[in-house]
């Protein structure tokens, strides 16, 4: 446990354990003001036409956020709509600037108070999460610290991955050929495809995929397209091919379907969602409802490493697992951290854009990845010039 002084600073002992500068203490940090805050919005195409159950798409918006303050910049960022970038230096920054670095609890609080009469769920809690999560790679950078560390430490060295996209618009042999790369090549004991946009064809392309795949674990995950007895249908028929997880089988926003599906479903098939919870709250209704059996939570929408971590707590006093959604380069060192983390989603569209755009984005190592330690903050570093071609 990490020993604070009675004004909650790092004692000087924690401070050398955790490998902080003698040069920079607590006290420093949080006299540290923030000199300023940046935000910019990149849209990338996605290397071929994707779909779900509900949406289609042909790029992907990436909204980089940056604070400065001491010397270093904190990094965060978000998938998002780029109208973020406008609400982030229009409203949101002003809540920031020449504050007091280190208090990272405060600034946070009053952004979330800043949007009340805005709205804080959807494009605010996307904004805020990646201003929260440049919060906390700032104060690692300035004690010259991982971010894990500064979230309490590693629970596990390494993070297991699953392979995820799988869409609705891929033929069968695209199907395969990507679950099985994850399979063969990255080590991922599972992957994941999406499933309703042609119901009739799900159960044939579940079983393409069980081909591709052998004995891995297979995921399926209709985002919220189906009624409460399609999805038990499904679930059933599914069940033949193993899959043990389904996700969003109805809209998470329907609880009281979501639960319907958990009690009814196969007991080898876990029922997940979390992905469009952006509060604690949400995060609570959920469990509440007993809707679910894994809780997915988004640091890129769930209010960054505070959310993240709150999301986390909750579901260990539930004793309910957690799964943390896409963008694994954000989620590294948070998963490496939270109690009952399961896995990490490895989102084709993300890690692709991660691996593009991002210097110290992870890499698969027998179907797991890490943070890593020999770089403060988040160990990321964004490539302004090879992000330039898509910036808007």
């Amino acid at each position: 446990m990490t020993m604070r002084s009675a004004s909650g600073h790092l004692s000087p002992r924690a401070e050398a354990r955790l490998g902080i500068p003698t040069s920079v203490s607590s006290d420093t940090l949080d006299a540290t003001p923030i000199a300023s805050v940046r935000a910019h919005a990149y849209k990338i195409p996605t290397d071929s036409p994707e779909a779900d159950g509900t949406f289609e798409w042909t790029s992907t918006t990436l909204v980089i956020v940056e604070i400065d303050a001491g010397g270093c910049t904190g990094l965060g960022y978000t998938y998002t709509d780029a109208s973020a970038v406008a609400l982030i230096r229009n409203t949101l920054a002003q809540v920031l600037l020449h504050e007091h670095a280190g208090n990272v609890r405060a600034l946070t609080h009053r952004l979330w108070r800043r949007v009340r009469n805005i709205g804080r769920c959807g494009l605010c809690a996307t904004a805020i999460s990646a201003l929260d999560f440049a919060l906390w790679d700032l104060n690692a950078r300035l004690l010259g610290v991982p971010l894990v560390r500064l979230i309490g430490g590693t629970l596990r060295e390494r993070v297991p991955i699953y392979g995820s996209g799988g869409f609705t618009s891929y033929d069968d042999a695209k199907l395969r050929e990507q679950l099985s790369h994850w399979v063969d090549v990255d080590g991922c004991a599972a992957v994941k495809m999406k499933i309703g946009t042609h119901p009739e064809r799900d159960p044939q392309r579940v079983v393409a995929a069980r081909e591709a795949i052998g004995n891995a674990a297979l995921f399926v995950d209709a985002n919220g397209a189906l009624t409460v007895n399609g999805a038990l249908q499904c679930a059933e028929q599914f069940a033949e091919q193993g899959v043990a997880w389904f996700e969003e089988p109805v809209s998470s926003d329907d609880l009281d379907g979501m639960r319907r599906v958990r009690n009814a479903a196969p007991v080898t098939m876990d029922i997940a969602a979390g992905e469009y919870a952006y509060t604690s709250d949400d995060f609570r209704r959920l469990l509440d409802a007993q809707a679910l059996d894994v809780v997915q939570a988004d640091a890129s929408r769930c209010g960054g490493v505070s959310g993240f971590m709150q999301a986390a707590q909750l579901c260990d006093a539930w004793h309910t697992p957690l799964s943390a959604h896409c963008a694994p380069a954000l989620h590294r060192h948070l998963a490496a951290a939270a109690p009952r983390l399961r896995h990490i989603e490895w989102f084709h569209d993300h890690v692709r854009i991660e691996s593009m755009l991002f210097d110290g984005a992870p890499k698969p190592e027998h179907g797991t990845i890490a943070p890593d330690l020999s770089r403060p903050g988040c160990g990321l570093e964004f490539k302004r010039a090879d992000a330039e071609p898509f910036a808007l």
